[in-house]
This record gives structure tokens, sequence and C-alpha cells, in this order.
């Protein structure tokens, strides 16, 4: 009998929706209180996911997702740059 490995699914804090977690990128507090994109997916920290679209991102401003999830308050400087770097992923793909 084969084992069937466990996909990891993590819930977007834009629009909800649970996805696989390679699928969503996620945004971390480090511990110096510094809220970054993570690419890889390991970095030590606090992390939240969010789709990779534009609304998931405003929809997260919006409803304060990302200050609840990271447990901290966040700026409007913090979520221009998550937009810069979106856009940056985007435009290698």
């Amino acid at each position: 009998m084969g084992s069937v490995k466990k996909i990891p699914l993590r819930k977007c804090i834009g629009c909800g929706e649970m996805k696989n977690k390679k699928e969503m990128m996620r945004v971390i507090r480090t511990p110096e209180n510094q809220v970054t994109l993570d690419v890889t997916g390991k970095k030590n920290g606090r992390g939240a996911y969010l789709c990779f679209s534009r609304d998931c991102l405003a929809k997260a401003m919006k409803n304060r997702g990302l200050e609840r999830s990271l447990k901290i308050a966040v700026g409007q400087d913090v979520f221009e740059s998550l937009e810069r770097e979106l856009d940056a992923i985007e435009s290698k793909s």
C-alpha cells in the first residue's frame, strides 16, 4: 500500500482561500520586527500567506489581515514594498 504525501495547505489572509503553500507568498515578521517577503518559505519569524495577486494584497490591507496575522502594526510603506516585490516576481515569470 503506497503512502500518500500530505500537501501543506495555508489560508490566504486576503481572500481566505486555502491553497498549497508553495503556490503562495509568505510575508514574515522577523525577530527584529521587520516585515519582509520570504521567498524561500524557510526564514525565521512569524509568517502570513498571500496569493500572488494584487487583489489579495489590497484585501489584506483593507481588512488589516496582515496586521492581525503578524501581530504588529504594518505601515503603508510595507504594503508599497510588497507591491514592488510582487511586481518583480510577476515580471520574472
